[in-house]
């Protein structure tokens, strides 16, 4: 009978009588671990994402959905009538991560050689790998199948799928040429503000710019934008960033190894292409330097978050990421995507000598903790896009990491992984921090890491609105999805 309704649930007959027969199952039922209405996290080590240091034996009391209690548990005052008390003792909690640079696509493999530039959207494997790896809001940063993404969020919103709280950027702000045929080319700076206008008023909460967009038509899009409340971030290359910063651009993607604007022979508004200033980056740019510091005074000043995006910088460097994260992601990738991640990899360390690569990733990591020194907000997303060498979910749990090996402690990378993004979004009175008030969005690990941030990886349990979820379950409804759906 249950297969019978759902074929027939267009027909209202069939439509009224399962309704009556049937009680709708809870669809993400298979991947909860739990859902008492109040719960107790005892005995818990917190960090609770505001940058303090941890805070050790301590007890979170969450109420349908909501943290209602942070204390000592070593006050031992009463429970809340019915609650469930989980024991946690030599577990460590933090709140949800705010992922800012995510994607719902991926990179697609089997591309011939005269093929185009083509991504697939990752409806599947994507939100659940985020959630199984504590990404319990997440901003794409760019759309290639921007409707898809619309629907995902709903789903998500209504409780019919698991994944994290999305928050939709519409369709890239891209200038000519583009990347492949699922960008629109801008045709003029009235174009610009209209394509901002028309996906507003979609649903789309921020937006990005591209690296060809010209000056007059990312000046346009920022006004659009802000007239409505909302804000734009930019992955450029034609514009500088101190250029946007003076245009009143909100956010940029990636850090200093994007920006052009200390290029030799960089023209006004036009993208020199990439490996000409990122060669010239590594061989000479200094991070010290007054005109990149007074780049980033200029950033502060107005304030401009700037999102890091380390670990898709690493797989460029091919072998430098240990062996045993890529082990972790080859469960969910697809045969195809495998081998062509293993492939793609061998042909860069075979080049490795003339790659940028190694010097932009040490330069990116001392330009950011520059920035922070100066007053700058970080925030940070995992990208996962490249050749496909970093997943969703994986790949902001590697970020992690390289924020540390950056020089930020692992208490600091929480922050900016937590609070930061939420604080850019102007979700921080709900999201970001483990307070009262706030939704138990809260992720429970294996061990200590603000001693060792590779435990990172070890989730137990990822609550999203007091619901906790299990991370094994859900990696595994998904596994050899990756590069597929």
């Amino acid at each position: 009978m249950q297969l019978i309704c759902k074929l027939m649930a267009g027909v209202v007959f069939f439509a009224s009588v399962c309704s009556a027969q049937t009680p709708a199952p809870n669809p993400l039922k298979t991947y909860i671990k739990e859902d008492a209405p109040v719960i107790v996290l005892n005995n818990v080590r917190l960090i609770d994402g505001t940058g303090v240091p941890v805070l050790e034996r301590m007890r979170i009391d969450i109420d349908h959905g909501k943290i209602i209690n942070v204390q000592s548990a070593m006050l031992r005052n009463a429970f809340p009538p019915d609650a469930k008390v989980i024991d946690l003792e030599g577990k460590t909690v933090f709140p949800g991560l705010v992922g800012m640079h995510e994607h719902l696509y991926y990179a697609t493999p089997l591309e011939p050689k005269d093929g185009v530039v083509f991504f697939g959207e990752a409806p599947d494997s994507a939100p659940r790998l985020y959630l199984a790896a504590g990404v319990t809001t997440a901003r794409t940063a760019g759309s290639v199948e921007p409707y898809a993404d619309i629907q995902l969020k709903k789903s998500i919103d209504a409780g019919e799928l698991p994944g994290p709280k999305l928050l939709f950027t519409a369709p890239y702000l891209e200038g000519v040429p583009t990347l492949g045929p699922q960008l629109y080319e801008l045709r003029d700076a009235a174009d610009a503000g209209r394509m901002v206008d028309y996906w507003a008023a979609e649903g789309a909460t921020s937006f990005k710019a591209y690296m060809h967009i010209t000056p007059d038509e990312l000046k346009a899009a920022i006004d659009h934008a802000h007239a409505k409340g909302l804000k734009i971030t930019g992955h450029l290359c034609s514009v500088g960033f101190t250029e946007a910063a003076d245009m009143g651009i909100d956010n940029l993607e990636h850090g200093l190894v994007v920006d052009t604007e200390f290029f030799s022979e960089k023209k006004p508004g036009v993208c020199p292409g990439q490996r000409g200033p990122m060669m010239e980056m590594a061989n000479s740019l200094d991070i010290e330097s007054a005109p990149v510091q007074k780049m980033i005074q200029d950033l502060v000043g107005r304030h401009v978050a700037v999102t890091s995006t380390l670990a898709i910088f690493e797989s460029f460097i091919g072998t430098r990421a240990p062996p045993e994260f890529e082990m972790e992601q080859k469960p969910s990738m697809s045969g195809e995507s495998w081998s062509h991640v293993l492939e793609t990899r061998a042909t860069i360390a075979e080049h490795a000598d003339k790659s940028p690569w190694a010097a932009l990733l040490k330069k990116e990591m001392e330009f950011e903790r520059s920035y922070v020194k100066a007053g700058g907000l970080l925030m940070a997303g995992c990208d996962p896009t490249g050749f496909g060498g970093i997943l969703a979910g994986f790949g902001d749990q590697r970020e992690l990491e390289l924020l540390v090996e950056a020089g930020f402690t692992p208490v600091e990378a929480i922050h900016i992984y937590t609070e930061n993004g939420a604080k850019w979004l102007g979700e921080d009175a709900s999201i970001g921090t483990i307070a009262p008030g706030k939704a138990a969005d809260i992720v429970v690990v294996d061990g200590n890491p603000a001693e060792k941030i590779a435990d990172i990886e070890k989730v137990e349990t990822v609550f999203k609105d007091g619901v906790g979820y299990d991370p094994v379950k859900l990696r595994a409804s998904v596994q050899g999805l990756a590069g597929i759906r």
